[in-house]
């Protein structure tokens, strides 16, 4: 049985080190994907994504080369003409540092930048969980993204 605490604690450490720390990119695993990879140890996490202002990812998590955690996304310019896909970006990984330095990417989040403010709801725990981040700029939610995921058990 994995705990729950680590899981997250691993989780934030592989988040910290790729997309939102500026990690680089590695080959690409899937024709067209966009890839980021982390190792440390036992463990293993890879970011998958195609696109980039509309974007479909997953992240995957192997502990002893066994898959034991991923989460799928979907995120996307709702207006574009209040954000577009750079401002989005800076938006996102400004409040992801700012939420993963808290030693968590999971059970809320708000966040004001230049660009909008970042708002993220969710439900559960690193177990099992779904939730929705979204850019306001003045008042309208102009980028959002859905996301599920947790333990994946044989």
């Amino acid at each position: 049985m994995m705990d729950v605490e680590l899981l997250d604690a691993v989780i934030v450490k592989a988040k910290s080190a790729t997309y939102v720390g500026g990690g680089v990119k590695t080959a690409s695993s899937r024709p067209g994907s966009h890839d980021l990879a982390w190792t440390e140890g036992d463990w293993r996490y890879l970011d998958s994504y195609f696109g980039g202002t509309d974007f479909l990812g997953q992240e995957a998590l192997w502990f002893k080369d066994e898959p034991v955690w991923a989460m799928n996304y979907y995120g996307h310019i709702l207006l574009p003409e209040l954000i577009d896909g750079e401002r989005a970006g800076a938006t996102i990984k400004a409040a992801l540092s700012a939420l993963y330095e808290q030693g968590r990417f999971l059970g809320g989040f708000e966040w004001r930048g230049e660009h909008g403010t970042y708002l993220d709801r969710n439900e559960g725990d690193a177990a099992h969980f779904r939730g929705r981040e979204s850019i306001t700029v003045d008042g309208r939610e102009a980028y959002a993204l859905d996301y599920a995921g947790g333990l994946v058990k044989p």
